[in-house]
């Protein structure tokens, strides 16, 4: 049980760890402290319920068609080796984070923002919905892969809203970005090769 929590939580932390537009919009509310415990909330409920929405989904679509575990295996893995280049490529050229823009002050529209930046966005969908569906159906307790992924989730944004201000020094380097790039780019790979090596 504590294997499932365990990859859960590894696997979404590599996800979601990366500069992106809704990272980006956390991090900004954070370092300007508005509206950060709503902006916070809105993103780790709505991971968790699209976590929970991929393990339901594709649950139903393996109990029913087997063979579709081979279409997702490798749909999975394509991903995690696209993700896995990508983050490689971010390494070779990183850039520094800038909280510099304008970010709408009222709570409504502040929320309204974080709600498109995770809706709207196809890479939330692949993330937790495909991916973490995918990887979660590898486990018998494939719920508690969920829970485990949706804390990672959390943990993260709640990590990255309130603690923004002791963050920017670091993450307004260009080396510390290179760095976790580097160690997304090795444990997408790895999780790629796992999930092909699956019986």
């Amino acid at each position: 049980m504590l294997i499932a929590v365990l990859a859960g939580f590894a696997a979404s932390v590599v996800l979601i760890v990366a500069i992106g537009a809704q990272n980006a919009f956390v991090l900004r509310q954070g370092l300007r402290r508005e509206h950060v415990v709503p902006v916070v909330l809105t993103c780790a409920i709505s991971d968790a319920l699209l976590i929970s929405a991929g393990i339901a989904g594709l649950g139903t679509v393996v109990a029913r068609h087997p063979a579709a575990v081979t279409a997702i295996r490798w749909c999975g893995a394509a991903f995690l080796v696209g993700y896995a280049l990508l983050a490689a490529k971010r390494a070779l050229r990183p850039a520094a984070l800038s909280p510099t823009g304008t970010t709408p002050a009222t709570l409504r529209a502040t929320l309204l923002t974080c709600l498109a930046l995770t809706y709207l966005n196809p890479h939330v969908y692949l993330d937790t919905v495909l991916l973490l569906g995918s990887l979660a159906q590898q486990y018998a307790d494939r719920w508690l892969f969920g829970v485990g992924a949706a804390a990672a989730s959390a943990t993260w944004f709640v990590a990255l809203g309130l603690g923004a201000r002791k963050l920017a020094p670091v993450l307004n380097r260009p080396v510390a970005w290179r760095i976790l790039d580097c160690l997304i780019a090795a444990v997408m790979a790895g999780l790629a090769v796992a999930l092909l090596s699956r019986p």
